[in-house]
């Protein structure tokens, strides 16, 4: 049975990025950049007026000096302004060549033709050229999550069509007789398969894009086929049957399906009988039957994973110290994973789990906002004691 550390350094080992594609700008939202943007234009493109005001040359002020003209935003004044006199210039205009400085129109005395400016100093309220990026500068780095800014940014510079990593596609399969769709009303001794549901929307987050396979029945052969059927995506997850009873399948299922499995249980709890391997290039996750459980390893080892397949420079949650408000009892050797809310008191994390910490109860995800991580060889964590969390949600 493998550490936590150890099964993820395995699972990272046979990850590969995806190939790339080009998308328009437009539908860039939310995709993770495959290469480095460099600017190929200065912004801003010009030196311009930061405000409403008066340009002149800050050399000849404080004077009384007469107004020659006006330029305003898309306007570009292209005779040359002589000395001794001002240019009323408003909120972007290009800077008149041989003026360096403007004074805001609160600090301006206006009469008649001529305007009074107190001193002003070169470069005061003017945006220069550049100033935010330079041409040869980097822009946007390979492996971010292109958002507002960063397609604001990348808009401004001209980029219409990027290159982007291709989306996982990733295969849900979900095991177990016991198991009924969503639509149906379970009979005695059936549940809902909701872990397809929670786990379709995991994969979403961080990326991926789900494709239901359906409930495979506790059978073997039908099972090995129906994951070698999904060898055509990008990876796959199983849901059941991983663990070591009469009818836990996947494990045989994997084998027969082609699957090299490189571990299988991890010393964490919940979530002990997780399994992984690959076929090609094509990772496989058998995640545990409980909901809970599968969400942790979820977070633990599957979302690493697409992140890193779809080409995420960061792919690890944040993790902080945070103050356990409850006193824990557990036995050595498996980490545990305790659920749990956090709220922030100054500069302090403060973490309240949830009373229901068995790996069926759905109700425990709830409001959850972190995990909280109590190492392997603890056996007894004091009230208030500071132990480390995942960060799921900011705080």
């Amino acid at each position: 049975m493998q550490s936590v550390e150890a099964a993820a350094k395995a699972v990272a080992a046979r990850i590969e990025r995806l190939a790339t594609e080009r998308v328009p700008l437009a539908e860039a939202g939310g995709r993770v950049l495959a290469d480095d943007i460099v600017a190929a234009r200065a912004l801003p493109i010009f030196d311009n007026s930061a405000m409403d005001g008066y340009a002149a040359r800050s050399a000849e002020l404080p004077a009384t000096l007469p107004v020659v003209g006006q330029v305003a935003a898309g306007q570009v004044m292209t005779e040359p302004v002589p000395p001794g006199v001002a240019i009323r210039i408003l909120t972007g205009a290009p800077m008149p060549a041989g003026l360096d400085t403007v004074v805001i129109q609160e600090d301006a005395k206006v009469d008649g033709a001529n305007v009074t400016l107190p001193a002003s100093p070169v470069g005061d309220n003017v945006r220069r050229a550049g100033e935010d990026i330079n041409v040869g500068e980097t822009a946007v780095t390979a492996g971010t999550q292109l958002g507002a800014g960063s397609l604001g940014l990348l808009a401004a510079l001209g980029l219409v069509e990027l290159s982007v990593v291709k989306r996982p596609r990733v295969a849900l399969i979900t095991t177990g007789d016991e198991l009924v769709d969503v639509t149906t009303t379970p009979l005695p001794g059936q549940i809902v398969d909701s872990s397809a549901h929670m786990l379709g929307a995991m994969v979403t987050a961080c990326g991926g894009v789900p494709s239901y396979f359906g409930i495979a029945k506790d059978d073997p052969i039908s099972l090995a086929a129906m994951i070698a059927s999904a060898f055509d995506h990008d990876a796959i997850i199983t849901t059941g049957g991983v663990s070591v009873g009469d009818r836990d399948h996947v494990r045989s299922a994997l084998t027969a399906a082609g699957v090299e499995l490189e571990l299988w249980k991890v010393a964490m709890k919940p979530g002990k009988p997780f399994s992984f391997g690959v076929n090609g290039r094509v990772p496989v996750f058998g995640l545990p039957g409980n909901p809970v459980s599968s969400f942790v390893v979820f977070e633990l080892f599957v979302r690493p994973a697409l992140l890193a397949m779809g080409g995420a420079a960061v792919t690890e949650r944040p993790r902080a110290p945070v103050n356990l408000v409850r006193g824990y009892r557990k036995q050595e050797g498996r980490a545990h994973y305790i659920r749990a809310r956090l709220e922030r008191n100054g500069e302090h994390l403060i973490a309240h789990p949830h009373p229901k910490q068995g790996s069926a109860m759905l109700t425990s995800l709830i409001g959850c906002n972190a995990l909280v991580e109590l190492a392997a060889d603890k056996t007894e964590i004091l009230p208030n004691s500071v132990v480390p969390a995942l960060l799921l949600d900011a705080v």
